[in-house]
């Protein structure tokens, strides 16, 4: 992919960020961005993960925002999968494994032997990703309690 570039998240980026994602929300219609409350974190996304103990990296074609994900520990040996987004455009080019497989791989730098994540319900495209690539769905749900009424699942990969 010779015309994307793959580099760590800015705070900057958070407007980049917010489209981004309000993008891939906006294809389900009912899923809301919420700047305020649940999404607030993107407004300075790189102190948000570093906070964590995480990292966050984004995908640019140009001056285009194309592409996000970000890991953070979540437990003994776990790390947590966070927002992989990517625009339309670029689902099934690779990328998102490409996103994907940085992420795992600084998990297990770390020691981590799992990776988990939580995706909303209605991702069904993601949840197919997830398990192609060997993620587990979990008999766990979580209601988030938010202005777009999301329930999510859970997905665990060993590392």
């Amino acid at each position: 992919m010779p015309d994307f570039t793959i580099r760590p998240v800015k705070d900057s980026d958070a407007e980049a960020l917010f489209t981004l994602i309000g993008d891939c929300f906006s294809e389900y219609g009912d899923v809301i961005l919420d700047r305020d409350d649940l999404d607030s974190d993107l407004k300075a996304y790189e102190s948000y993960l570093r906070d964590l103990g995480g990292q966050g990296f984004v995908a640019q074609k140009g001056d285009q925002l194309v592409a996000s994900v970000a890991c953070a520990p979540s437990g003994p040996n776990t790390y947590e999968l966070k927002r992989l987004y990517l625009s339309a455009t670029l689902r099934g080019t690779g990328m998102g494994l490409t996103l994907l497989r940085t992420v795992e791989d600084i998990a297990r730098k770390a020691g981590a032997t799992h990776m988990d994540a939580w995706s909303d319900t209605r991702f069904v495209r993601a949840h197919r990703f997830y398990e192609r690539e060997g993620y587990k769905r979990g008999p766990k749900t979580r209601d988030l309690n938010d202005i777009s009424n999301s329930v999510e699942y859970y997905f665990i990969k060993q590392l």
